[in-house]
């Protein structure tokens, strides 16, 4: 499998020797109590589900958790390189941990993901938070175990960032952290380079899990009871590079549309370029496989889209939008828009706004425009102050805000099925879920109903989502 590498089993023998010695350790140091973990993941999906086995890890070292830093022995940053407000927040977050520091020594400080992967940010971490034990990257999370026994074992300072490009870690343990949704990685890295993402230098280029492995995850976790699967990848349209059987990603998605149990399937994030009409089929044709597409146009103008590098254009992305609710009739659409690129001129923005009026999506994910070190868009000139960007920011909240109440009044008197996964709306009386859309239902329930499949007949509309009434 060229560019492409897996552990074998004596490396996983290795690790969970390592796990084992770390064991013993806390157990000499903590001989009248369970040493206490708090591990918070910031970013996307994946981050999350890289936070799951490093919480799994921790717990095979015997460790429990606590959602209280002050309660804790072992603190770990899981870092988001997405956005510049992230980064910020988390070095702020990590200022305050100092004193934490000062008040328990053995307190050990762990910082990890995409942004530990950029050298600039452990070179500051380094010089201005000297009291971080801990610096991992993304493809560094397997020697997690590893880096923790140096420490305990006085080690000051423990790095590995190196890029371990191609690397697939299978059969690490996971501690999820929902006992009804999961998140199922397919692939890791991307190869796109779109040109203001920073994704591709900390996650590395592509590759794919074998299906077999992934087939082998959806089968335990049906026979666990959980009700929703959500396939995760940086682009899982490209699912299948490297692999020795060619299998792409509408093959995966028809393997698992097959496998027995009662779940839905869900999967982000997909890239229009590699969006076919075969794999909108394949969904329209399913059982299990949830009838919402998360596409990220990004910008409705073709100039922009090219300086994104994003390799389609609004006619391709229209067309493929058109087709999939000709063949899926009920499809809910969501969507990715980037205001304020550089260069972006008001007329650039017109045409976004007037994209998402021809699409109709049912929500949006909106972001100002941040720049991140070590991508193309950083060096492109940006003359448009951020007052601007952000008039043009509300703009567009404004117009997805009627279109959203629009779309959810269309759905008064329907009846959506709804995973319940929580309450509603403070002081409402009301627990809330998604629909096999994706679309926030709330309706008068109490807390036993979490983690059901519920049907609601939906009665009133709002720009956020709906409410209904439980059919018995």
């Amino acid at each position: 499998m060229s560019g492409r590498i897996e552990l074998n089993r004596k490396d996983l023998a290795e690790q969970e020797k390592c796990m084992e010695a770390v064991r013993k350790i806390l157990l000499d140091r903590y001989p009248n109590r369970q040493p206490l973990a708090f591990v918070h993941s910031y970013g996307c999906q994946q981050n999350v589900s890289d936070g799951e086995k490093l919480c799994g890890m921790l717990a095979e070292m015997g460790y429990g958790f606590t959602n209280q830093e002050s309660q804790a022995d072992c603190i770990l940053f899981n870092t988001c390189a997405v956005r510049e407000n992230a980064e910020f927040r988390i070095f702020g977050n990590v200022g305050n941990l100092k004193r934490y520091k000062r008040v328990n020594p053995n307190l050990i400080i762990g910082l990890c993901g995409c942004m530990m992967q950029q050298e600039h940010v452990a070179k500051k971490i380094r010089e201005s938070y000297p009291y971080v034990d801990l610096i991992f990257g993304t493809h560094a999370s397997h020697l997690f175990p590893f880096m923790l026994k140096k420490r305990l074992e006085g080690q000051k300072h423990v790095e590995e960032i190196e890029n371990h490009n191609g690397l697939i870690v299978e059969d690490l343990p996971v501690l999820r952290d929902g006992a009804f949704k999961a998140w199922l990685p397919v692939m890791y890295g991307c190869d796109n380079f779109c040109t203001y993402c920073i994704v591709p230098y900390v996650r590395g280029r592509e590759r794919s899990r074998r299906p077999e492995k992934i087939l082998e995850e959806v089968e335990q976790l049906a026979k666990k009871g959980y009700k929703e699967i959500m396939l995760l990848g940086q682009n899982v349209n490209s699912y299948g590079k490297g692999l020795e059987e060619p299998v792409d990603f509408t093959e995966l998605l028809r393997r698992i549309d097959d496998v027995e149990g009662d779940f839905r399937v869900r999967f982000m994030t997909s890239h229009p370029k590699d969006c076919t009409r075969e794999m909108i089929d394949t969904i329209a044709q399913s059982q299990k496989l949830c009838h919402h597409i998360h596409l990220p146009v990004q910008s409705g103008s073709n100039r922009i889209l090219r300086q994104m590098n994003r390799c389609y254009d609004t006619k391709q992305y229209l067309d493929l939008i058109a087709y999939a609710k000709e063949k899926i009739p009920d499809v809910t659409l969501s969507s990715d828009i980037i205001v304020g690129f550089p260069g972006e001129t008001y007329e650039d923005f017109c045409r976004t706004l007037d994209l998402i009026r021809q699409v109709e999506y049912d929500f949006l994910f909106t972001f100002i425009y941040s720049k991140r070190v070590g991508t193309k868009a950083a060096q492109m000139e940006d003359p448009v102050p951020a007052q601007e960007k952000s008039k043009w920011f509300r703009a567009l909240l404004e117009e997805q805000s009627t279109i959203g109440q629009k779309r959810n009044e269309k759905r008064i008197g329907t009846v959506l099925q709804v995973l319940v996964d929580g309450s509603g709306k403070e002081g409402t009386g009301r627990v809330g879920g998604k629909s096999g859309g994706n679309i926030t239902v709330e309706f008068l329930g109490d807390a036993s109903l979490i983690g059901q499949l519920v049907n609601v007949k939906i009665t009133q509309a709002h720009n956020w989502g709906v409410i209904g009434e439980k059919l018995e």
